[in-house]
This record gives structure tokens, sequence and C-alpha cells, in this order.
């Protein structure tokens, strides 16, 4: 048998909804994927709690639920990973790279936290790992940010990476409801999981943040370094604060190559922003993502669609294993984990930002001048102001210019202290200005 006709035995570990789809479009596509790749694609086995109970368009025979047997047979060549968490997928994934199999990912969590330990595997046995459906389901951001950015400088990345969030969002935008009505009703239609917290405090979010700054800017960064806030203090006032300024409120990823005292650093952070009603951000709705990328020579370049779910999740997958398998069919290598540049991590300290503020205040003459003074006393420049209310229901809304968010904060703090405002409401970021 020629090398190029040689089965490619593939080993799947996990059947939720992504594995049942991968699977499913493993035998579904199976011509068109050897015609593709130039060998047949072969399920070996499937990896699953309960190899007991039968799964619809599976022979029984595939199942197993000993993954680390499946892992070391002779007759696999390729293993995907789609059980989540960190172990027992780091043995099993380093295990694959350690006896010459490539394995695809779709595990964030995993490669934000140990991508040089797996990397290094993959390199030292020369075999692939792939990850592209671990950051935005569908959406192809790590082969053009690896490949079709090779050639060019990334100064940017920032998108809308958790559909979860998204959708709580811009339910509470349109409806006006609160978060928590809005949660209740994103897990009864199965966009939040049963315990959200990833989702909802940004840790989803973060581990993608760190993938796509790692690869951007050719430094390692781990979701350690990432800065995160969550979504469940944001209201429904905010959201309909935001509309007075045309602005609406998303959960953002953004990685940038910032300049510091110290010289360029990297900001990997993660937390809900004022996004400009303009920008091609503020229209992603539901549970959609969107990512844009800033390139020092292809400007910036927008990549939008599902970001998770079943089918569109193992489409990525797919991608992935074909590439992974024509490597193997023609003896070629998919890029090796670049960061050469190691370029350090700025803290959230250093990074330049715009402040929105809402407080509730006083109604007596004097309080916007007090007010002021304290953001004037930081270098921290007003770009509006609106009053609302009267009486105890009067607020002040202050937008403020690009200042270090170190400077930002600590006048925050300071308003806190003051005794004509009653209360600091809420205080957001603003992103996607220039200002």
């Amino acid at each position: 048998m020629s090398e190029s006709s040689r089965p490619i035995g593939v080993a799947v570990l996990g059947m939720g909804n992504v594995g049942t789809e991968v699977v499913r479009i493993l035998t579904e596509n199976a011509a068109d994927l050897r015609a593709r790749i130039g060998a047949p694609l072969v399920l070996r086995g499937v990896a699953v709690r309960d190899a007991s109970r039968a799964r619809e368009g599976i022979d029984p025979a595939l199942l197993t639920d000993d993954p680390h047997r499946l892992v070391a047979r002779d007759d696999v060549d390729m293993v995907v990973e789609l059980i989540g968490g960190i172990e027992p997928a780091r043995a099993l994934i380093k295990t694959a790279l350690e006896s010459g199999k490539s394995v695809v990912t779709a595990n964030k969590a995993l490669i934000a936290a140990h991508s040089g330990e797996l990397a290094k595997a993959a390199e030292d046995n020369r075999v692939d790992l792939y990850f592209e459906a671990a950051v935005a389901g569908a959406i192809p951001v790590i082969r053009p940010l690896t490949q079709s950015l090779a050639g060019d400088s990334v100064n940017r990345v920032a998108g809308i990476v958790n559909g979860t969030t998204n959708y709580i969002l811009s339910e509470m935008d349109e409806t006006g409801a609160g978060y928590g009505k809005v949660l209740a009703e994103a897990g009864r239609l199965g966009y939040a999981e049963a315990d959200p917290t990833a989702d909802v405090e940004g840790y989803d979010a973060a581990s993608k943040a760190a993938i796509l700054a790692s690869i951007a800017f050719h430094s390692r960064v781990t979701a350690s370094d990432v800065y995160r806030e969550g979504i469940t203090k944001i209201t429904s006032k905010d959201l309909e604060a935001a509309k007075k300024f045309d602005c609406t409120v998303k959960l953002l990823a953004i990685c940038e190559r910032i300049q510091t005292a110290d010289g360029e650093k990297i900001s990997a952070r993660v937390y809900p922003a004022l996004v400009p009603l303009e920008h091609p951000l503020a229209t992603v709705n539901g549970a959609f993502n969107a990512v844009a990328v800033e390139a020092e020579n292809a400007g910036r370049l927008m990549f939008y669609g599902q970001g998770a779910g079943g089918a569109p999740t193992a489409s990525a997958v797919l991608g992935d294993l074909v590439m992974a398998a024509r490597n193997r069919v023609y003896h070629g290598r998919g890029p090796l984990e670049s960061t050469y540049a190691s370029l350090p991590i700025a803290s959230i300290d250093e990074v330049p930002t715009r402040y929105y503020v809402s407080m509730k205040v006083a109604d007596k003459p004097g309080v916007l001048q007090q007010v002021a003074g304290e953001f004037a006393a930081r270098d921290v420049s007003i770009a509006a102001v609106r009053q609302e209310g009267a009486g105890t229901d009067a607020r002040l809304i202050v937008v403020t210019h690009r200042a270090s968010d170190r400077a930002q904060s600590e006048t925050v703090a300071a308003l806190e202290q003051m005794d004509s405002v009653i209360k600091v409401s809420s205080v957001l970021r603003l992103e996607g200005t220039n200002d």
C-alpha cells in the first residue's frame, strides 16, 4: 500500500455536542475528506464516560471508557481531544504527542495554561498540535495569525469571544431586562451552562485572550497574565446610559502592544466596556463572536461568525484534522510555536484607557466642580458630563479621555470617599475610540 493511500487512524476523546458532530462529519464526508487529504481517515475509537450507553449512528464496538488505552493503540495516528478541563486532557495529549501522534484540540483552558509544555512535546516529536477551535468556534482566527499574517506585524487583536455573555448583554440592551432574568433565559435556551461562572466572570474569554496574545505577539502569555472582569455587575441602567452616549456594552478580549516607561509590553485584558455604535463590534449580537485584527500592513481585518455550538466548532476541528492529516501524508509540518519576541506583560495600571463613571450624588451646588477637581488632580481629562435626576435621585455621569488605568482607578477611589458622592454606581471602560 502506498504512503498516500495508507489509512490514517483517528481517536476521538469525548462525545459531547462537539464530539458527536466530529464523528458525524468524519463518517458522512469520508469520501470528500479522503480526496482532500490523499488518504482515508478511519475512526479507530471514541472515548466516553459510559461505554455501555448506545450512541446513535456509531458502532458500539468503537466506544471505550479507557482513553489512555485508546491513545496508546498502534493503529491510532492522530488524536482529537474534546474532553475539556486540564486533567486528564493534558496527560492524554502529552502522551499522544510523545508517541508521535498529531493532536487536534478545542481545549482553550488547557492551551492557555500549558501551551509551552505541549508545544515542546509536539516539536520534539515532529508532530502537529492544532487548536483553531479553542478560540472562536467556527471562526478562523488562529490560522490567519500564524500563516496569513506571518510576514506582517500584528499590533492589536480585540473581539467578542464568548457567546454566552454576548447573548446576555445583547438581550439586556434590547429588552431592558435585568442581568438575572436574562441569565436564566440563557440557561433555558442552552446558551448558558448550569454553572455559568467560567463565562460570566470572564475566565473563558481570558483563556482565549491568552492564546491570541501568544500567537499575535510571539510571546508566551498564560490565562493568569490576563486582567479579567466579568459582566455580573452590569445593570440595565448601564445599558440605558450607554445609549445616551451612542454606545452599547460588550465583554471584550483585548490584546495589544503598548509603549510603557519601561519599553514595549503586551496588554492582555478582558472586561465589559462601552463600545460606540458605529464600531463593527457593536453590531455583533446574540451568541455570535467577532475578532478584529489590526496589522501594520494589512490594516484592520474582521472575522465574524458562530463562536460556539456543536456543528460550528466541529467544522474548525475538522479543518485542523485535515491539515494535520495532509502533513502526515506528505511529510510536512504545521507552524511551530513562536515565542522569539518574549515581550513582558503589562499590568492593568500601565494600560491607557478611557472611563465611564456613574455616581449617585448630593443635589447641591458645587458637586460637579468637586468631582471635576478629583479628575484634574490626577491629570485625567473629562470628555463629557451628563447630569440626570434631582433630589435623592441625582446622578452624575462622567466620561474621560485616555489616561493610565492607575490614574483612572485612583480617581474613582477618591470619588468614593467624597461626602458629596453618595455612591459610585458603575465604572466601565470605553473602547473603540481614538480619543
